[in-house]
């Protein structure tokens, strides 16, 4: 139970760090990207309902929750405000970003269903949350290939 607990809060921390990110992204953005806004407000809620989803696993064990962020999440961070100083207001360059951060995130879940000692129930609550980021993700991607055509 203890390693199923470490997992879970790890993959809490990276549902943090998604948060954070995407909250420094919508405080980027130019006014006029308004459906960049309300999407990445909705991964903000999607990372808030999967945190929840996770922390309610963990505490039926009595676990201590972990609302801290990720080492790595740090990193993505760091790197989104480096690719913003050359970029302030490009739409491609934000979503390039994001796109790394839910890459990180795919990595993350993929690391997390390959363990071995952590509980049925776990698994497949991790399984069904990757599912979920991986349309994320690729909802991100499709974004930014848009945006690629459209500035190439």
């Amino acid at each position: 139970m203890k390693k199923t607990a470490e997992v879970l809060n790890d993959l809490i921390k990276i549902n943090n760090d998604r948060i954070a990110g995407y909250e420094k992204a919508i405080a980027r953005l130019p006014a006029a990207d308004v459906d960049l806004k309300a999407l990445f407000s909705g991964l903000i809620e999607q990372s808030q309902m999967l945190k929840d989803e996770l922390q309610q696993h963990i505490s039926a064990w009595e676990n201590r929750v972990d609302d801290e962020t990720t080492a790595s999440g740090k990193i993505y961070r760091a790197w989104m405000d480096v690719k913003q100083t050359f970029a302030l207001d490009d739409r491609k360059a934000i979503l390039e970003s994001c796109e790394y951060g839910e890459d990180a995130a795919q990595k993350a879940y993929r690391q997390a269903e390959e363990v071995a000692d952590i509980s049925t129930a776990a698994k497949a609550l991790i399984s069904s949350q990757k599912t979920q980021l991986r349309a994320s993700h690729d909802q991100i991607k499709q974004l930014r290939d848009r945006e690629k055509v459209v500035n190439d």
